[in-house]
């Protein structure tokens, strides 16, 4: 018989009772760190996770997850990716995340409801610990009916009637607040880009933008030009939008774009168009991401607590599998952050 030499003398692997030798510990107390975390205090699984890292231990999943073990796959199903909105969500989901020794799995739908039921059924195949989600529609039914087969479910950055918990935004108190500040300036006529009313982050905001419409004594019929823009690429199709804007019979004096890609887009068609900001047409963003300071002119805009969101939610859902758990339904306030890129009208 001939043997493998390099076999022969592989080391071996590192096990769970030189992790517990080497974090001053017991093999059970390892075992509830890897499978009841939440059995074990924050102290010590820092310190059972260092031990793991210095004598090279790595869990086998698959068996932990046939003994019923929790994954630590977290799937995160978002409207988009890409934007930079969910990608600052999606850092405080990780942040929160890791320190469990969870890892997050991101989906984008694209305001598809297709796209979601199946990455929905995927994420459930995989046997996920949890999923976080933003739904493109209203009906929470689906979600719920998940739940109740066992896998949690945190809404994100969406209200919840009760049934599941969620972490939101109020959007309604955010379209009011900079359709106020846009009035005060001598806006009568102000166009909102976004994306479809069916989205509930949009339709709130819309709702707030009449609402300020109404207490300043002014028609929302007659005041708001209501111009939707395809979610996926929003930068560029909000620039190509534009020419709906400045056709209109009635042309706006400002552009309230639903988040501040849409505002980066909206500002270089303008350019292109000889257009001053704000000098000639007002432009307010929605979000206070990272550039919207850095723009020229820097961008009046409406802060939300990003990593903050999804932090939290991350905590939610991780809550989620500890006894005595309720549902909570935690909504955030916006605020206004007023830059160079509103100003009052010429006309």
């Amino acid at each position: 018989m001939i043997r493998d030499a390099s076999a022969a003398s592989a080391p071996r692997r590192a096990g769970m009772r030189q992790v517990a030798k080497e974090a001053g510990v017991s093999p059970t107390t390892v075992s509830n760190v890897l499978n009841n975390p939440e059995l074990v205090a924050e102290e010590t699984r820092r310190r059972v996770h260092a031990a793991m890292e210095r004598v090279g231990y790595l869990p086998n999943d698959a068996a932990r997850r046939l003994r019923g073990a929790p994954s630590p796959l977290v799937g995160a199903v978002t409207l988009d990716i890409a934007g930079p909105f969910f990608t600052e969500v999606c850092r405080g989901v990780e942040d929160r995340l890791l320190q469990d020794g969870c890892m997050l799995m991101t989906c984008s739908t694209d305001l598809q409801p297709g796209r979601e039921q199946h990455y929905l059924q995927e994420l459930e195949k995989q046997g996920v610990r949890g999923v976080l989600i933003t739904p493109v529609e209203t009906d929470l039914d689906p979600l719920v009916t998940l739940a109740g087969r066992g896998v949690p479910v945190v809404l994100l950055d969406h209200r919840s009637d009760g049934r599941l918990c969620s972490v939101s935004i109020d959007n309604q108190w955010g379209g009011e607040q900079v359709a106020t500040h846009l009035i005060e300036l001598g806006h009568r006529r102000i166009a909102l880009l976004g994306a479809s009313i069916e989205v509930q982050q949009t339709a709130e905001r819309h709702a707030g933008v009449r609402r300020a419409f109404e207490r300043a004594g002014l028609d929302p019929g007659r005041g708001v030009l209501d111009v939707r823009v395809p979610s996926p690429d929003i930068t560029v199709t909000a620039a190509a939008a534009l020419e709906d804007v400045l056709s209109a019979a009635d042309p706006p004096t400002a552009i309230l774009c639903l988040n501040d890609a849409a505002a980066l887009g909206v500002i270089g068609g303008l350019r292109e168009r000889g257009i001053a900001v704000p000098q000639e047409m007002s432009v307010v963003g929605y979000d206070d991401v990272a550039f919207a300071a850095q723009l020229a002119p820097p961008l009046t805009t409406v802060w939300q607590p990003k990593r903050e969101l999804g932090r939290v939610a991350a905590e939610l859902l991780l809550d989620e599998a500890r006894p005595g758990h309720r549902h909570q339904k935690l909504v955030y306030r916006p605020r206004l952050v007023v830059r160079e890129s509103t100003a009052a009208p010429r006309r």
